[in-house]
Parts: C-alpha cells; sequence; structure tokens
C-alpha cells in the first residue's frame, strides 16, 4: 500500500511483472471525434498529455478498428497499416513525456458500425440500427481473427503500452458470446465453448503477435443486461480462459448499447455496480478493473479498499478535470471538477458526429484552441449573474489576470443550478456548486452576493466592461385563467417550496417539465440508494437469469400527472440523445400521462381545460405548473449602452430557448479567453 495519506489504495502501484502502473486509475475509452478530424492527431495528442501529466496511470483510446467492416462509421480510425501506426506517434509520445501509459483500444462494432460494410455472427439487425449485418463465413471469422492481432502489432509499432480489446458493451465479440445474437450451427455457435470461442482465439493471437512484455486488457461483459445475454457462469468461464489465454488485465463491461436501462447517466448511483467485478475477483487471479460512475477519488478509494477490483476505470471524470489524479494526491479533492455524467458534451456529442468536451470543463478536446493566457491588458470587470455563465466567465477572467467582481442578487451562487440539484438523480450539481464556490476564491473573484445591481451602480463602479449574465424570466403564457390560484411556476416550485397537489398538470415538455415530474413523482432519490435503484430498474445482482434481467420493483407515485405539450412529436423528443429515453421509461414507470398535441382552453375552479386534436377535455387538477417559454433577462443592456458603458450579454441572458447550461459555460469561457 502507497504512504499516501488521502488515498492510499488509490495511489498505490500495481506491478504487472514486466511493467508497473503507478496508480491504481484506468481513464477509460472514449471517442472524442478528433481522431477523424483534420489536424485531429495533434490536438489527441495535446488531450491525453494533459491527462499523463493530470496523473492518470493507464489510459486507453477511443475504439479503434481492424479493419473496415469494424468502422463505426465510413473513414472513421482503424489500424490496417504501418503509416496508421505512425500517425498514433505523435500521441503515445506526448503521454510518455509526462510519465503515462496508454494502450488502444482495439473495437470491431459488429453489427452496430453505421455503414453497409456490417458484419455480425447472424444476420440479425441491431434494435438501434436501421442496416442489417451479413453474416460473418468462417473464412471471415478467421480472417477478422488476424487482423484483431495484426492491429494490436500495429499499435505496439506506434510505441503503445498495450491494447484493450473491446469485448463488451454488444459489439462483435460480445454478439459471439450470446444466444442473442449468435444463432450459429458451426463451431463458432451453439455450445458456450463455440460461442467463446471467437473470443478466446483472439486473445492468443494477439498475445503471440505481441509478445510476453505489452499489455493486454480484455474488457468482458460482466452484465449484458439483456435478454438472451450471458449467464455467469458463463462469463466466469469465459474470464478464467482469456486468463489461461496470457491477458494482463480483465476490465468490465456494464450493458450493451441497446440495453433499455441507464448505466452511466447522472440518475444512476455511483458505483452501483462494482458488486459484480468484486464477485468476479473471486473465480480469477488477474488484476481486475471495475468501472461506471466512479467520479471521485472517494468513491474510488472505498472500491479498492473494500475490495471490489484492482483498478477503477474513469472515462468522463477526466474530461470534466485532467487534474483529477495530482488534486487527489495532493488531498485537494474539493478542487476537483467532477463529472456530473449529463452527456449532453460528450456523448450526446459523439451519437451527434459532433467532436466530444464537456458540460462542465469546455477546454475538454480543446486543448490547443481554448487556452487562458495572462492578459497584458488587465480590465476591471463586472459580472451580473452568478448563474452557470456567469461563474464560468468571472473564473477564467481572474485566471487571465482581469480583476473581476461577480455580483448576484441572490444569496448564493449557482443561478438554475440551485433548482436542477433539488430534482432526483441530478443531486452531481451540488458538486458543481463545490467545485466554482472554491474556484471562486482560488482565482480571486469578488463575490458579491445578496446585491442586486442597477445602472447607476454599475456605472458608479467604474468597471472597464460588464458582462450580463442574468438568465431568464419565465414567459407568461397566453391562456385564459393563467392567473388563477392553481396556477405555479417551475420556480414555485423548485426554489419557492410551495405546496403542491396529488392531481398536476404540466404545461411544457422540454427538460424543465421532465424534471418537474420527476421531483413530483420520486419522494425520495434513487440515485443515493444504490440497491433500490437496482430493484427499480430490474437489475438481478443475484443473476438468476440471462443478462442478470429481473421483473423491475417500482413505488407506485401518490401523485396523478399530465405531462402537456403543444407540438404533436413525441414527448421529450428534443431531450438529449443519449439520456432522453431514460427520463421517459422513468416517468412511464410512474404512470405519468405525456400527451402531445395539446391546445390550452382555460383554467378555472373546475381544473384544466385542453384540447388533444379536436377533442375537449377537462382535467380536474388541483394544480396547473407552467414549464414553458422563457424570455432573455437583458433588461439593463440596452440602459448601459444608453449612458455609454461597454456591455456584453452571455448565458440565459443571450438565448433563452432552452436552460442550457452546456452553452452558457462555454460562452463564458469564450468570452473569458479573449476579452
Amino acid at each position: 500500500m502507497s504512504n499516501n495519506p488521502f488515498f492510499p489504495n488509490l495511489f498505490t502501484p500495481l506491478d504487472l511483472g514486466f511493467t508497473t502502473i503507478r496508480n491504481r486509475t484506468l481513464m477509460g475509452s472514449m471517442h472524442i471525434g478528433l481522431e477523424e478530424e483534420k489536424d485531429g492527431d495533434a490536438k489527441l495528442a495535446a488531450f491525453y498529455a494533459e491527462r499523463a501529466a493530470g496523473g492518470a496511470g493507464l489510459i486507453v483510446t477511443g475504439g479503434v478498428s481492424p479493419n473496415y467492416s469494424g468502422w463505426v462509421s465510413p473513414f472513421s480510425s482503424r489500424m490496417t497499416r504501418k503509416s496508421h501506426a505512425r500517425k498514433h506517434e505523435i500521441v503515445t509520445n506526448a503521454v510518455h513525456e509526462h510519465g503515462g501509459k496508454i494502450c488502444m483500444q482495439i473495437l470491431h462494432t459488429g453489427r452496430y458500425g453505421y455503414h453497409p460494410l456490417i458484419v455480425a455472427p447472424t444476420a440479425i439487425k441491431a434494435p438501434i440500427n436501421p442496416m442489417k449485418p451479413r453474416a460473418l463465413s468462417r473464412r471471415g471469422i478467421k480472417s477478422t481473427i488476424k487482423d484483431y492481432a495484426r492491429c494490436a502489432k500495429l499499435a505496439q509499432l506506434a510505441g503503445y503500452d498495450g491494447v484493450e480489446i473491446m469485448g463488451s458493451e454488444g459489439y462483435l465479440i460480445n454478439q459471439f458470446l450470446c444466444p442473442r445474437t449468435n444463432q450459429r450451427d458451426d463451431e463458432w455457435g451453439g455450445s458456450f465453448e463455440n460461442r467463446a470461442r471467437f473470443a478466446v482465439e483472439i486473445a492468443k493471437s494477439v498475445r503471440e503477435a505481441v509478445g510476453e512484455k505489452f499489455i493486454i486488457i480484455f474488457r468482458v461483459s460482466m452484465l449484458d443486461l439483456v435478454e438472451g445475454g450471458s449467464e455467469w457462469v458463463e462469463v466466469v468461464a469465459l474470464a478464467k480462459m482469456l486468463e489461461d489465454a496470457g491477458v494482463t488485465i480483465i476490465n468490465t463491461g456494464i450493458g450493451w448499447h441497446e440495453a433499455r436501462l441507464p448505466t452511466i447517466a447522472t440518475m444512476v448511483p455511483r458505483a452501483a455496480f462494482t458488486w459484480v467485478t468484486q464477485r468476479m475477483k473471486e473465480e480469477v487471479s488477474v488484476p481486475l478493473i471495475t468501472t461506471n460512475r466512479i467520479n471521485t477519488p472517494e468513491v474510488a478509494e472505498k472500491v479498492l479498499a473494500d475490495g471490489h477490483a484492482d483498478m477503477v476505470s474513469m472515462a468522463r471524470p477526466f474530461l470534466a478535470d485532467p487534474d483529477f489524479v495530482n488534486k487527489a494526491e495532493q488531498g485537494k479533492s474539493d478542487r476537483i471538477n467532477t463529472c456530473i455524467a449529463c452527456n449532453q458534451a460528450c456523448l450526446d456529442h459523439v451519437f451527434e458526429q459532433k467532436r466530444a468536451s464537456c458540460l462542465v470543463n469546455p477546454r475538454a478536446a480543446y486543448e490547443t484552441e481554448l487556452n487562458f493566457p495572462l492578459t497584458n491588458h488587465k480590465k476591471k470587470l463586472a459580472v451580473v449573474g452568478a448563474g452557470p455563465a456567469g461563474m464560468a466567465f468571472s473564473c477564467y477572467a481572474a485566471e487571465r489576470g482581469h480583476e473581476v467582481h461577480l455580483f448576484d442578487q441572490d444569496d448564493k451562487i449557482g443561478g438554475q443550478f440551485n433548482f436542477a440539484k433539488r430534482v432526483p438523480g441530478k443531486e452531481e450539481f451540488y458538486e458543481t456548486l463545490r467545485y466554482f464556490q472554491n474556484r471562486i476564491k482560488d482565482v480571486g473573484v469578488h463575490l458579491h452576493l445578496g446585491e442586486k445591481q442597477s445602472v447607476d451602480s454599475l456605472v458608479a463602479g467604474n468597471f472597464d466592461e460588464v458582462i450580463l449574465a442574468t438568465g431568464i424570466i419565465p414567459r407568461k403564457l397566453d391562456i385564459e385563467g393563467i392567473d388563477h390560484e392553481k396556477v405555479l411556476s417551475y420556480l414555485d416550485v423548485l426554489r419557492d417550496n410551495k405546496p403542491v397537489g396529488k392531481k398536476v398538470a404540466i404545461v411544457g415538455a422540454g427538460g424543465i417539465g421532465f424534471d418537474i415530474a420527476e421531483f413530483l413523482t420520486e419522494e425520495h432519490s434513487l440515485s443515493t440508494q444504490p440497491e433500490e435503484w437496482l430493484k427499480a430498474w430490474g437489475i438481478d445482482v443475484n443473476y438468476a437469469n440471462r443478462g442478470a434481467l429481473t421483473q423491475p420493483q417500482v413505488d407506485e407515485s401518490e401523485r396523478e400527472i399530465y405531462l402537456l405539450q403543444r407540438k404533436a412529436s413525441k414527448v421529450g423528443k428534443n431531450l438529449g440523445k443519449t439520456t432522453g429515453w431514460i427520463h421517459r421509461q422513468s416517468l412511464k414507470q410512474k404512470n405519468v400521462q405525456m400527451i402531445p398535441g395539446v391546445s390550452y382552453q382555460k383554467i378555472d375552479d373546475q381544473g384544466f381545460h385542453i384540447l388533444i386534436g379536436d377533442e375537449p377535455r377537462l382535467l380536474d387538477v388541483d394544480n396547473v405548473i407552467i414549464c414553458a417559454g422563457q424570455e432573455p433577462n437583458k433588461g439593463l443592456y440596452q440602459q448601459l449602452l444608453d449612458v455609454g458603458v461597454k456591455a456584453q450579454v452571455i448565458g440565459g441572458a443571450d438565448v433563452a430557448a432552452e436552460l442550457d447550461a452546456k452553452r452558457a459555460i462555454r460562452q463564458g469561457a469564450e468570452l473569458a479567453s479573449v476579452i
């Protein structure tokens, strides 16, 4: 054990015999999007170098295909010849310069690939992909195994310390392992031994190609979370076969991409799945990595101290803070910019073919483009509004050497974050507020709370420039009876704690409407109760069935809730690409009625009169909560310009279409970088 006084287990080196990893952290694989960009190699090198300098023990790259059929999409990254290997040297050299180690992930997408060349063990279309795969022939299987070995050898040539073979999440290797996707009747299907042959032959051929002194991580799907997935005895048998085949480390994979259960989103409890890695530790002797929703050094340390794993994998936490490990080592975990698992700027971007970044750290993957050098022209700046945009701008501008005064009429920082943190499953916003509270102190922002600003007060302050980050004002809807006592705004509920009845209609099914519905249906947040959360989503810790699925056990809500929207499209259609379905499913479990195509007629003592299409309906509700429409709160802007004060507007005060912390923080950062 290390002599680190703060996290002794986390900072114990891991001796692999032929090499040593400096601590027990793995920066898990993430596809960033830089892999395919022009000049992306240099940007990717800067991205990984910053994480290596920040103390990451071992880094795993985003997935690289061993051949054309394994592509994520056409022309995505692959490693099939020496010229590809040479392009990766800038990345491996950058990591090694900072004392880090890096493995390249070999990923064959199988039926998940988004292109016409996709293959699978059997020609069965994935429910999340419109394209149907071609079944691999025997010859194709053997050729693919050789491709893995060649890919690993080229990775070694590129200077990587090892490879991670992606065998989970429903990709090709996982597809061979499960009856759900492997319905072959030859030596590669049928019995478990036949279904496992592909994975084992890949591990053997890779080890033979790279020799003994090269890290091979194999990511095993320990929980498939789909019908027709693996049984626990099969997962154990596979792990033992892989150990015999010469893998160095086994990593934990949780859930297929087509699984209808959340595995990494913010409502998933921290370290909710480490129990399955702990169970595997009793079966094999190679080091095991555990993963999913481990986002603080305290959680990581407990996982290791409790014997659940030998290493912890954290992917998105390294997006949020590249110095995560160094801060933990120095006992400064309260200064870590914590990943809130929102997925908005990382996974959502990847699925939209955009570059991944991070809501709380807009510099992530922009290390060569978004920087904050000391200014040669120090200014005295006023920032009005201590919400996401105002906090971000203030900290980055102060970091550059400007004298920054941050004002808010509230007695606390955070703006809309203070309401979001109260929504069940969004408790991670407390961490963001803690981070900004400390960051404001550390960079010397002058904080003025409980002080409402006017044109006169700002003029009297003699500021060189004023930044308005004053957020939004809820728009008053034009509905007869909108002033009825039944009517509440979302701020009345989340900010002012006004009582809400048992029958409720929510007007507006955007992010705020869904948040209010969650707030009103879940009395106690399950994100802080792992055992109850697993039961509610039907995840069986006893692993009695294939895929570890069981019947969900959901407590019924005491409230009757209608979630209404004007648009005729699917309710919640514009929610996050990777999390929207979770919110919809969660509310369905609570019997929330989601109704599109609604026209609002009037609110009176009887209730809420609406039209659904052309059909009149009366909702006998106690309250109508308005979560639709907001306007930019930029009242001071023109007044300041009129008296000759230079002013700029950011965040919701600039664009109030939907409350968007990702846009607000990035806009604040970008302005601070050039002011």
